[in-house]
């Protein structure tokens, strides 16, 4: 988020730099190709890799039977996501996920069950997951979740505002989002699934930017596709097109719809390749998932177990 204790700041709307924002849809796929064209890491590479990618884990349940004791199991499975003996066949101490995010409702549950442990609380809001609902309630949304204890809000942006061309309106309420948040950190869903092309996903990027967001993410997991690695290449190239016009890092988040550990490996490659080892920290880099943290504990279990059986 911060970069150096630099916050990003709201800018004034700039219509010039959202018209400039034009992407073939052959680029990301490109990039994407290449990427997956790269030798996987393998072994002890992978599970060290692995290991860190917890630590990135938005660890989420966004359920309509979601319950106080559910979240309450999951923040305690935030805190120590791999078994003890798990953690000591791999050398691996302190391992936390990088926030736990729920719904409004079970922001004070989770705050009271991660009380002293550093991790933050997300909360969806802004009419999550559609941003259909009332600006004015949208707005009041997030103020009550940050009042309630959350640290950091994901908020949606209205898709028809970018597919009808009208990104100024994307702007305006992402500023007003971005004020209601005061010192919570925002999080700006696009929902890429539906943009339709590469240049819209670019635009909504910058304007959310534009209006101060501290973070721009890929998908509410609510969509009919979610998180897809050509997205993520046209944000973490808008990401640092940013950096480089302001000397500002945005966050960045793909969610829904990773759950095996080689997605999220293909993710983090592309963080790594598109804006390097400086946005490889839980500050700037998250990835919003329910069952991937499962599917890596499975891996490093299985690891573990080799080497204890090799001693």
């Amino acid at each position: 988020m911060p970069d150096g204790g630099k916050r990003n700041p709201i800018h004034d709307y700039d219509p010039d730099l959202i018209a400039v924002q034009k992407v073939s849809p052959a680029a990301p796929a490109r990039a994407v190709a290449a990427l997956k064209g790269r030798k996987p890491p393998a072994g002890a590479a992978k599970v060290a890799l692995l290991a860190r990618v917890i630590g990135h884990i938005d660890l989420t349940t966004l359920s309509g039977d979601d319950t106080c004791e559910r979240v309450r199991k999951l923040c305690a499975k935030a805190k120590a996501p791999l078994k003890k003996a798990t953690a000591a066949a791999l050398g691996v101490k302190g391992i936390t996920t990088g926030a736990v995010c729920v719904y409004h409702e079970l922001i004070a549950t989770a705050v009271e069950a991660l009380a002293g442990s550093g991790i933050p609380v997300a909360a969806v809001s802004a009419g999550f997951p559609d941003g259909l609902s009332p600006l004015a309630c949208r707005v009041k949304e997030v103020e009550a979740s940050v009042a309630a204890g959350a640290s950091e809000i994901d908020i949606v942006i209205r898709r028809g505002h970018v597919l009808e061309g009208n990104l100024r309106a994307v702007y305006d309420e992402v500023r007003l989002f971005r004020e209601a948040c005061g010192a919570a950190h925002l999080k700006a869903i696009l929902g890429t699934g539906n943009l339709a092309t590469p240049t819209n996903i670019a635009k909504a990027s910058v304007a959310c930017m534009l209006a101060g967001a501290d973070f721009i993410k890929t998908s509410t997991g609510k969509e009919k596709i979610n998180a897809t690695p050509e997205a993520a290449i046209v944000m973490t190239r808008c990401i640092r097109d940013w950096h480089a016009r302001t000397g500002i890092r945005i966050g960045f988040k793909p969610a829904g719809g990773i759950s095996m550990p080689q997605d999220a490996l293909l993710f983090f490659r592309i963080m790594e390749t598109e804006l390097g080892e400086a946005w490889l920290t839980p500050k700037l880099f998250r990835i919003g998932a329910s069952s991937l943290l499962a599917n890596i504990e499975a891996v490093l279990e299985d690891f573990a177990a080799k080497c204890k059986a090799k001693k």
